[in-house]
């Protein structure tokens, strides 16, 4: 009895997992890197949430009394609060008749009883807010979560420009070499020889203060240290024969620079690019605290720790620690992110 041979099925090609892929796979098995990601994504949201009006829409409303304590604080005394309840009774005295002398006098009454209604608003601030209030009686924690959006956006705004100039010229000096390579080195070497804070400074002082100016400022002086990793690998890159090959099927110069070696240096302008999130978080925060960042009818946490210093002298610390506190959560957060990225992206370092 002769056995029937058949040809098995052959099994399907399995497809290897891209590079991202396999990234994100090590990020997941990283319970630091995951908890850190979930920290930012909560302030990005949160960031995004008052810049739509869905939070902290009312910021800026004199909510309670001035310096009003902590809800935590709620026993302690606040002379501010007294002050403002002892201002609040209206003198009453004996009705005199001036109309012969004085052709205002009938408008005196309407305004006193304004005074009086004045003064029974001001009886209805609350002595006490969820985080305390400011020297105008705004609520500390939603001006915090409103200071988070300029701060946030010009960190990430900022950061993008920066990798993008820095990426550009880095490509183009590690790419073609040669003269190219020499003048932004040189161009590279002007920026480096003056102290990164003294830069930043000097173009602070120079150009009028406002939102798109900081960016800008932050941006041309924080792109060099990108330029000098993107620059080394693609010397590195360039040599190698996957780029060789695609210049033997006739790829042009912007596809290889772009198309073929961009992607293997990803990994590394993506830790660059959290990197430096972190740095103009921090630089935005400086240049508000030192009067040279946001205007004065913006609100970040700069301006926030500013204006916290002086209320320190009379013991109201609350909202220096909440833009502190605010500031040191997220940044300890983008560095630790920062750090699984980099293990996930190149596991070699591990």
């Amino acid at each position: 009895m002769s056995a029937v041979l058949t040809n098995p099925t052959p099994p399907a090609p399995q497809e290897s997992p891209g590079l991202w892929t396999l990234a994100w796979r090590r990020l997941k098995q990283d319970p630091v890197g995951m908890i850190a990601l979930a920290v930012v994504i909560l302030f990005l949201a949160m960031m995004l949430a008052s810049f739509t009006g869905l939070v902290a829409r009312d910021w800026s409303k004199e909510s309670g009394v001035s310096y009003a304590n902590p809800a935590f604080l709620a026993g302690q005394e606040n002379l501010e609060a007294k002050a403002v309840a002892a201002g609040t009774g209206v003198s009453k005295a004996p009705p005199v008749d001036l109309s012969d002398v004085d052709p205002l006098a009938p408008r005196y009454k309407e305004w006193e009883e304004r005074a009086a209604k004045i003064a029974v608003t001001e009886t209805k601030r609350a002595e006490t807010l969820p985080f305390g209030g400011d020297k105008w009686g705004r609520d500390v924690l939603l001006k915090a979560i409103k200071g988070s959006e300029v701060s946030i956006f010009v960190g990430l705004v900022a950061a993008v420009l920066a990798t993008i100039i820095g990426t550009f010229l880095g490509a183009m000096a590690g790419y073609w070499g040669g003269k190219v390579n020499d003048f932004l080195e040189w161009f590279y070497n002007i920026f480096t020889s003056i102290p990164y804070i003294l830069l930043i400074l000097a173009f602070a002082a120079v150009f009028k203060k406002g939102l798109d100016t900081i960016i800008v400022i932050l941006a041309l002086t924080g792109w060099t240290g990108i330029y000098r990793l993107v620059r080394a690998e693609y010397i590195k890159h360039s040599a190698r024969e996957y780029v060789k090959a695609a210049q033997a099927i006739g790829a042009s110069h912007m596809s290889r620079m772009f198309i073929h070696i961009l992607p293997n240096a990803s990994h590394v302008i993506l830790v660059q690019l959290s990197q430096h999130v972190v740095q103009f978080i921090k630089a935005e925060v400086i240049l508000s605290f030192l009067g040279l960042g946001v205007p004065v009818d913006m609100v970040s946490w700069g301006t926030m720790l500013a204006e916290a210093q002086n209320e320190l002298v009379i013991g109201k610390w609350w909202q220096l620690f909440a833009a502190g506190a605010s500031m040191a959560v997220l940044v300890t957060a983008f560095s630790l992110l920062t750090d699984s990225l980099r293990d996930a992206l190149d596991p070699k370092l591990k």
